[in-house]
């Protein structure tokens, strides 16, 4: 990962990635990412193992994007500062699946599914105790909504 300091290279690389993530078909596969809440790696499996469903694409899709803007960061094509400050939707997306990830890799015979993403997030104090709050908000939000629909 890159020590150096960001440059107006880092700055252009960050703008491309917001602008593919505003993408018509990469929104909605954001968006269905952000409600997904696995509660095991079968919920995982559900999603997975249909291939012809939009959400089987979804997740391929957002886990693949992460992957790859991981793989910037490791390979120095992009400072790892930079992209913890501009790009928290990427700890977002490993808070959800991180529960799951090593049931997902021997379940699919996937050793290296989401191994940047994993490298990038748990290569900091700061990046672990991100994706720590992320899942206690996450399983508080998810709380109140059963409650709310329990009320309703």
């Amino acid at each position: 990962m890159s020590n150096s300091l960001p440059n107006h290279h880092d700055a252009e690389l960050v703008l491309k990635l917001y602008e593919l993530r505003r993408e018509t078909v990469m929104r909605e596969a954001r968006n269905w990412m952000a409600t997904f809440n696995p509660k095991s790696i079968d919920d995982v499996v559900a999603v997975m193992s249909n291939f012809g469903a939009k959400e089987n694409a979804y997740m391929r899709q957002v886990c693949s994007y992460w992957e790859m803007v991981a793989a910037f960061i490791i390979h120095g094509t992009l400072n790892a500062d930079l992209a913890y400050d501009t790009l928290g939707e990427m700890y977002f997306v490993y808070a959800i699946i991180q529960p799951v990830l090593e049931d997902f890799r021997k379940k699919f015979n996937s050793p290296d599914f989401f191994k940047n993403v994993q490298q990038v997030v748990e290569a900091t104090a700061k990046g672990r105790e991100r994706v720590a709050q992320v899942q206690q908000r996450r399983a508080e939000m998810m709380s109140r909504m059963a409650a709310a629909a329990k009320s309703n």
